[in-house]
């Protein structure tokens, strides 16, 4: 039997721009962090090959036996604000090189 994709893609249009997002990493502990940090998401243009990993910033601890968090759960709003702000940041979709990373404020931008 297949097994279920563990990181499913998401499809989101921004300013008419067709991307593809998905969850990079759940709400994690980090020592080295200074404590929890949030969760992640990684977005490429549809027919882009440079990824930004987009952090949002840290919510309080989730209690133990919380599910993951499911790309269907996550606004569309807030994806959209994010993917606005990286562009913002300096982030080319079109362009190619190493994945950016860019962490993002309380507001998403």
């Amino acid at each position: 039997m297949a097994q279920k994709k563990r990181n499913p893609e998401a499809f989101i249009e921004v300013d008419g721009e067709p991307y593809v997002w998905r969850i990079q990493r759940q709400p994690v502990w980090s020592s080295d962090a200074a404590g929890w940090r949030g969760m992640a998401i990684a977005v490429r243009h549809q027919d882009g090959q440079r990824e930004a990993v987009l952090e949002f910033p840290p919510q309080p601890a989730p209690r133990r036996g919380t599910p993951l968090i499911q790309p269907a759960q996550i606004p569309p709003q807030a994806v959209a604000k994010a993917i606005t702000a990286a562009i913002a940041a300096g982030w080319d979709p079109s362009s190619r090189g190493k994945t950016v990373a860019i962490l993002l404020d309380e507001d998403g931008g």
